[in-house]
């Protein structure tokens, strides 16, 4: 079951290159002599057309599986489920090892439904358009490799195989600085996946395993070649870097500016979420003691992200900057949450770790829908620019009542599935770190600000002239906008069956702290 979630979008990719180069060869030889006519499965329409039809097919299997691995979840039995396990390289013992726990089967259902939604964003990319898709169905399946590897070594490939397609999706079908943001964001992560090699090589040479599963049941590190606080913060480098916190969070703005728009979505749907997985999947369930003395440090770092970004985000104008910044001051919650582990042991509940777990599949859902409402404004608009805009709702109404909407859940308006995940991580944190929690409370209110302001001044007040032509969404770019706001919606209404799946994840790393 795993196998196929994972290598699914990467056998479509595949499926949509064989498809073109057949294409190529069937044309090359009609042109040199008359030959038997094109098959009619070729001739279906232009090369586009074929590419963006199999790569939707693909993205709604995608979908289907994911949602076939969240439902087969069972919580009465916990732990690991649908495990696939097999030799892959034995000179180093690495394994093909995969299985999914309540952490990561809503990660698995979120990258399938951002998937088919990054997959509809693109409905109108003409340019290289069969090698867009191909890059968005390798960048799920990295994305899925991560979500699912239980072996250092497959996580490792994954990890950076997801470079490559975010890479080229920005430096080609971007805007702007288009090579610059995209350098940019390979220099950083490339420079976090450093220091996160070295720390699996530590444990490798100590231990003589990449299994995760046996490294997280590890009573004691007295055996390392390295101190564990050192090897704690070489991962913990490369997933603040990916999350992204405070300091090492300047790539993220430019990255999603200049990308198109289905990169966007995935780059702050998924690709920022493998940040918290891997601090709470390695760091705090391999390190349960380093991460409770240095909770202090999660949490300064947690604050900082959260009013840092809330207040610069106040000051930009250019949407998908601004939706940028706030991702940056939205994430810095998850930092908070899990930092509730530096209570003692017999205080520590799971409230803030299932909190931080839960802002990454909320903020993936309400941001991607967020990054596709301004990526369907500018197509339209042909500027993100907020002080030109105005007026737009009377253009555009569906696009315009569900940018208010997901507005709403930004800002975290009960119903609506931001308060959810930022009130279990109030809860969760306010009784170990008192004023540092009051202090990112009152960044809901900066939230309601930047968010209200931006909404009256980009869909409301007088109609302009200058934008008569626009027209509201098109029927491929209503699918994915109804589908993220049916999945915040959920959350926000009945929010148990998501909360519990969290909880049966996470109840395993706190009874490290027993």
């Amino acid at each position: 079951m795993l196998t196929a979630v994972v290598f699914t979008p990467l056998a479509g990719a595949l499926a949509i290159l064989l498809l073109a180069w057949l294409t190529k060869v069937i044309r090359w030889q009609g042109g040199s002599a008359r030959r038997k006519p094109t098959p009619g499965w070729l001739k279906a329409g232009p090369r586009t057309q074929r590419a963006r039809s199999l790569a939707l097919l693909v993205s709604v299997a995608e979908l289907l599986l994911s949602v076939t691995v969240f439902l087969s979840y069972d919580l009465a039995q916990g732990g690991l489920q649908l495990i696939t396990r097999a030799d892959w390289i034995v000179p180093i013992n690495a394994q093909y090892y995969l299985g999914v726990d309540g952490l990561s089967a809503p990660l698995v259902l979120l990258n399938g439904l951002l998937g088919l939604c990054a997959v509809l964003a693109s409905w109108n990319v003409r340019r290289r358009a069969k090698e867009h898709f191909i890059w968005l169905l390798v960048l799920q399946t990295a994305v899925m490799g991560v979500f699912t590897s239980l072996d250092f070594v497959l996580f490792f490939v994954f990890w950076e195989l997801e470079l490559i397609p975010m890479y080229l999706l920005i430096s080609i079908w971007g805007s702007g600085r288009k090579e610059y943001s995209a350098l940019k964001f390979l220099a950083f992560t490339i420079f976090g996946s450093a220091f996160m090699l070295v720390g699996l090589l530590v444990l490798y040479f100590s231990t003589g395993t990449f299994d995760m599963v046996a490294l997280g049941q590890q009573k004691e590190w007295s055996n390392l070649i390295l101190p564990v606080q050192v090897v704690f913060f070489l991962f913990f480098t490369a997933f603040a870097i990916k999350l992204p916190s405070w300091p090492v969070h300047t790539w993220l703005p430019d990255a999603h500016t200049d990308a198109p728009t289905a990169g966007s979505v995935m780059l702050a749907g998924v690709l920022i979420k493998m940040g918290g997985y891997g601090l709470i999947r390695v760091c705090v369930t391999m390190f349960p003691e380093v991460a409770r003395e240095y909770a202090w440090l999660l949490v300064a770092l947690g604050v900082m992200s959260v009013m840092y970004g809330a207040v610069v985000t106040m000051r930009q104008n250019d949407l998908k900057r601004m939706i940028a910044y706030s991702s940056i001051s939205h994430m810095g919650l998850v930092l908070i949450g899990i930092s509730s582990v530096g209570v003692a042991a017999d205080r520590l509940s799971p409230v803030g770790l299932s909190g931080a777990a839960l802002q990454m599949f909320t903020h993936g859902t309400i941001t991607g829908l967020l990054f596709l409402l301004v990526g369907f404004v500018y197509e339209k608009a042909h500027t993100r620019y907020i002080p030109d805009l105005g007026g737009l709702a009377a253009r555009m109404p569906f696009l315009a009542a569900f940018l208010v909407m997901a507005g709403l859940a930004s800002l975290g308006l009960p119903g609506l599935s931001g308060f959810v995940a930022e009130l279990l991580v109030f809860l969760g944190t306010f009784s170990v770190w008192g004023w540092p929690t009051a202090i990112a409370v009152f960044s809901i209110v900066l939230t309601a600000g930047y968010i209200l302001w931006m909404v009256q001044r980009v869909m409301f007040g007088p109609a302009l002239r200058r934008y008569d032509h626009v027209g509201d969404a098109t029927l491929a770019e209503a699918i994915p906008v109804v589908l993220l706001f049916i999945a915040i919606l959920a959350v926000g209404v009945y929010p148990a069956w998501l909360t519990d799946v969290f909880t049966s994840g996470v109840a395993p790393i706190i009874s490290r702290f027993g």
